[in-house]
């Protein structure tokens, strides 16, 4: 066997060959793109015995993305993706000088994959498709995780200088609000607004009862505030009006993105599981499917998937002291969406909620409760995976049925 180490930068990769006994057999910087690759092909062909199959040579490197990552998962190679914190620790345990280079790094990814290899994981064969999922379901989350921000901003600077903006308007991501900010930034332009441009901007942003909104938030708008100097709040007004006009194009953009998600996400042969299941619509659906993937191989039972998502709980031993606590490193993007699920999931399924109420009639935490709810789903989800069915209300809560529930880990999704 042949053992790569790869540590990647944006311009250039660095490798290092190592024989099973760990002898260097070579070295070198290579550029990124296809001549690189081809001088990669090159060189791991100038060290193997003719006739030796691509998937004896083990490839180690700190990413499971990009074409590189593509052209040699391709060419039939080995390769694992390794935390950049496990690179970091594995390099203490040889060097406590704290030096580091890109060189150096390509041997610790080398020795990591030779010796072991067995504690880290082979990139997953997820589908084009389930790749394109995760690609765009994660760009329309990242759209409106970055109109939370924009609405902050917003939120932040309106209380500085308009008050009475944030009185009127309930809130700042709808259309019609957006609007009437664009073109009555500050309070003394605002006041001025009639009753019929208001109406005007309800009806296009397709409110109901316009005549009593308007209303209201005419008399909002004209209240007494304390305010800033007039050159001050025409400075803030200049940046509401940008705030404002971002915000729509946010809005356009999440809208679309939504609708790529959706037409992804339908054409997938896992929609129909994954739409069976409690609380997961078409977008989160879309985001669970992305994150965890579409190998049917890569999780070898329902607690590997639950420690990927991040939802199983860790212990700490030692000596007679022993705690239990919640996973804090993980998947961001999985761990938020399965808490949407979970908290959706508690008014479209009975047993979740039952599961929910009797956590939180033993003084669990709402949050606590939500995860460990979460928890059971992803133990669930897997098992209509594994067998291909469509989530069953009776069968998911089963066990709980006629006895005291069982503990998480002996669930057999």
């Amino acid at each position: 066997m042949l053992f790569v180490g790869d540590d990647w930068a944006e311009e250039h990769h660095d490798v290092e060959l190592h024989d099973e006994t760990g002898r260097r057999l070579g070295k070198a910087r290579l550029e990124e793109g296809v001549a690189g690759i081809a001088k990669l092909h090159e060189l791991i062909g100038r060290h193997v015995a003719e006739g030796v199959e691509a998937d004896q040579v083990v490839i180690g490197i700190e990413t499971d993305r990009g074409p590189w990552v593509q052209a040699l998962i391709a060419a039939g190679y080995r390769v694992y993706a390794v935390n950049p914190l496990s690179v970091a620790r594995y390099r203490e345990r040889h060097s406590v000088s704290g030096a580091k280079s890109d060189a150096a790094d390509a041997r610790t990814l080398a020795d990591m994959v030779r010796t072991d290899r067995y504690q880290h994981r082979v990139i997953a064969g997820d589908t084009p498709q389930g790749e394109a999922i995760k690609v765009v379901a994660r760009a329309h989350k990242t759209l409106v995780w970055e109109r939370t921000r924009h609405v902050q901003r917003l939120r932040h600077a309106l209380r500085e200088y308009f008050p009475a903006a944030l009185a009127a308007f309930d809130d700042l991501t709808r259309a019609d609000t957006l609007a009437l900010l664009a073109i009555a930034p500050d309070p003394a332009s605002a006041a001025e607004l009639t009753l019929e441009q208001i109406s005007a901007a309800l009806r296009r942003a397709r409110r109901r009862n316009v005549a009593d909104k308007a209303s209201a938030i005419q008399v909002a708008l004209r209240a007494d505030h304390l305010g800033q100097p007039e050159v001050v709040t025409a400075a803030y007004a200049a940046s509401v009006r940008a705030q404002a006009a971002i915000l729509v194009t946010l809005n356009e953009q999440i809208k679309t993105m939504e609708d790529q998600v959706e037409a992804h996400f339908g054409r997938h042969p896992d929609a129909e599981i994954y739409l069976s299941q409690p609380g997961l619509g078409h977008l989160l659906g879309a985001r669970v499917l992305g994150e965890f993937g579409d190998d049917p191989n890569r999780y070898d039972n329902a607690k590997s998937r639950r420690n990927y998502a991040g939802t199983s709980p860790i212990t700490r031993a030692s000596g007679k002291k022993k705690v239990v606590l919640a996973r804090f490193v993980h998947n961001d993007r999985l761990i938020d969406a399965l808490g949407a699920q979970a908290f959706a999931a508690l008014s479209a399924s009975p047993g979740a909620r039952a599961y929910y109420d009797e956590l939180r009639a033993r003084e669990v935490g709402h949050h606590a409760a939500l995860r460990q709810l979460a928890n059971r789903l992803v133990g669930i989800l897997h098992g209509c995976l594994k067998t291909g069915t469509k989530y069953d209300e009776a069968t998911a809560w089963s066990h709980r049925a006629g006895g005291e529930p069982k503990k998480t880990s002996e669930i057999a999704a």
